[in-house]
């Protein structure tokens, strides 16, 4: 268990843009920060952080909450996870007592996983560096590759031993079971055999974006043409080598800040930049480049800069990702490295000012890096160069922003010598051909036979005024609570006629004052279990510090009202998001008190709860009561005049 001070000290000291920064690039809009959502997918931005309320919103999804909060959506963390988590980014020392053998076994199949990937990197770096095996064979080999003890501590390089069950056998005598083992792919199982994937190679950690370990990747250092270079952990629970790039957990705020992010192909490449002082780089190690890995380099920036080798598998290796990248609706440019040099062995012979020179330099727009590329091989061919420009212009037709195609339709003229009508005309046919393809391939999927079916005999369902109400309530009460404003009371009397009517009196209370006396005195219950609990939540903090504490509220409340408490804070931000503007729709936002909203809400909900008693009444006049008939009109005809003043109230209050 983790302490309550120490969950406090957390609270105090995680600034909710900080800790939300390092994982999706935020821009600044207004007092607030906007940026693409990381839980769907999407191209213009539906997230919202607020640093002065301490509070974020994913609109797109409806999640909502704080700094902790916004770590259990993203990592899938526990409660005590994301602490954990918090603490170490804000090196704050945690106080808690260590988790029994129980706990530890009682802990998710997922979070198991976890635990042994961890004790796995361990148990490389110890042998690497504490065994004479480790440090003759895997430390000998990284120190030849020019890596430093810092960057082998960065990145958790180790080595696994010869032995076949080195591994597996330390694991099991420290009581994880060999059942997480073999699904993490760290130890494979064959009937009644046993022995570590890894065995013999020096070992990479592929890590997530919070640090946790996900797999391994390894490299044989015999020279065994039959055994693979490099061998990867297998697709897991918690390790999808699709949705990864290396080094992404040591280069995300560097990406960020750069506002640019390189793209290699290995672990070494990876390493090597970094060791020299480019900081901003991650590697698809090896495979092709997938959507996800796009997306997840997206989130912290729209500008990708992919590096490859000199030679002609390298260069066609380069021209495969960019159509992709730019369909996701980011800037990309290429850099190719010399004849016999990579990103790796150009590093290591350079130092940082160069290397970001030559970076500067050599990276090229997309167009010109294709143009340069394919007209090579057309020569003077007017055929082959008819047939550049169409695939040049195939990759112009994925990008989503109809400006950026015109620019780049011009650059492309420039380059090429043809006419941008030409061009423009050409364009226009690849995407003509685009929707025909899909308009083709919806007809031919199967189509289910039509079928008539006879009106469903449910109503449709109506909106719940009860419930729009109460969230309004709750509404003026997180925005307004603990401020001041003029009411005017409404004062039931009779005349000398013994006709009811009304007189007014203003006073200044605040607005919880005002809400809370008025359905206290009406008996009101809210009958939404969440509005209940906020409404519980804020009377009790009212009650102790007579202010209201949003950053309180939230941190003491579950998911759900997390998420319905940030939803009413930022609901103003929505309309930004939206940019109604641009569409010449002007959204009025509440950003000050109106004492009249309050007194209308107060009151549309005391004319539903009167309509609801008058229907009830009404029903119950059909049924068998012991209560006379006549009673029943006579409470009727009461309440029915009580409804008309208080319309006649909310008549003089608009």
């Amino acid at each position: 268990m983790i302490s309550q001070s120490s969950i406090q000290n957390v609270l105090d000291a995680a600034r909710v843009e900080e800790v939300i920064g390092d994982f999706i690039q935020l821009k600044k809009a207004g007092s607030n920060y906007k940026g693409l959502s990381p839980f769907s997918d999407e191209r213009t931005p539906s997230f919202m952080v607020s640093p002065v309320k301490q509070i974020w919103k994913d609109f797109s999804s409806a999640k909502g909450g704080n700094a902790i909060s916004f770590i259990m959506e993203h990592e899938h963390f526990s409660y005590p996870e994301a602490i954990r988590y918090l603490a170490k980014k804000y090196n704050i020392e945690l106080e808690e007592t260590q988790q029994s053998d129980e706990q530890k076994q009682a802990a998710s199949e997922r979070e198991s996983m976890y635990l042994v990937n961890a004790f796995a990197q361990d148990f490389f770096m110890n042998q690497m560096l504490k065994t004479d095996e480790g440090k003759s064979v895997g430390l000998s080999y990284f120190v030849e590759r020019g890596f430093t003890e810092e960057s082998m501590n960065t990145f958790k390089l180790g080595y696994s031993p010869e032995a076949w069950q080195a591994l597996t056998d330390r694991a099991i005598e420290k009581g994880y079971k060999l059942e997480y083992l073999e699904k993490t792919g760290l130890t494979v199982v064959k009937e009644d055999k046993k022995f570590d994937r890894f065995r013999g190679r020096v070992i990479f950690p592929i890590h997530s974006l919070t640090g946790r370990v996900l797999g391994f990747g390894g490299r044989i250092l015999s020279k065994d043409k039959k055994t693979a270079k490099y061998l990867n952990s297998p697709e897991s629970e918690v390790y999808h080598k699709s949705k990864v790039l290396y080094g992404m957990y040591q280069a995300k705020s560097h990406i960020a800040k750069a506002n640019n992010c390189y793209l290699v192909e290995g672990y070494t490449d990876v390493i090597q930049l970094h060791q020299s002082g480019i900081r901003n780089v991650v590697a698809s190690s090896g495979t092709a480049l997938t959507e996800q890995q796009i997306r997840l380099i997206q989130r912290l920036s729209l500008n990708i800069t992919v590096l490859f080798d000199g030679d002609a598998a390298g260069m066609r290796a380069a021209l495969r990702g960019i159509d992709m990248i730019l369909e996701q609706g980011m800037q990309v440019k290429v850099c190719t490295f010399p004849d016999g040099e990579d990103p790796d062995s150009f590093a290591k012979k350079h130092d940082t000012d160069e290397i970001t020179r030559f970076l500067e330099e050599n990276a090229k727009d997309f167009i010109q890096f294709k143009a340069n590329l394919l007209n090579q091989e057309a020569s003077n061919d007017p055929s082959k160069k008819a047939e550049v420009t169409r695939d040049i212009i195939n990759s112009i037709a994925k990008i989503p922003d109809l400006i950026q195609q015109e620019i780049y339709i011009r650059t492309c003229a420039g380059i090429m010598n043809i006419s941008e009508e030409v061009l423009f005309s050409t364009l226009a046919q690849i995407k003509a051909k685009v929707e025909r393809d899909a308009r083709k391939q919806t007809r031919q999927q199967p189509q289910e036979p039509l079928q008539i079916v006879s009106p469903p005999g449910e109503e449709i369902k109506k909106v719940d005024r009860q419930k729009v109400l109460e969230r309004n309530i709750i509404k003026l009460l997180l925005l307004y609570g603990d401020q001041k404003g003029e009411f005017e009371d409404f004062i039931l009397k009779e005349n000398e006629e013994g006709e009811l009517e009304l007189t007014v009196e203003r006073n200044e209370q605040l607005v919880f004052n005002k809400i809370y006396m008025e359905l206290q005195e009406d008996e009101t219950e809210f009958t939404n279990q969440t509005f209940k609990s906020i409404y519980e939540l804020i009377i009790a903090q009212f009650t102790r510090q007579k202010s209201i504490d949003h950053n309180a509220l939230i941190n003491n409340s579950d998911g759900e009202i997390q998420q319905e408490i940030t939803s009413t804070l930022l609901e103003n931000e929505n309309y930004n998001l939206s940019r109604w503007d641009s569409k010449n729709i002007f959204v009025q936002t509440k950003e000050t008190l109106d004492p009249k909203e309050v007194l209308q809400t107060i009151l549309n909900l005391r004319r539903h709860l009167i309509s609801k008693k008058i229907n009830e009444l009404m029903l119950s006049t059909k049924e068998n009561l012991s209560k006379s008939h006549s009673d029943i009109l006579e409470e009727i005809r009461d309440y029915n005049k009580l409804e008309k003043v208080i319309s006649d109230k909310i008549g003089r209050v608009m």
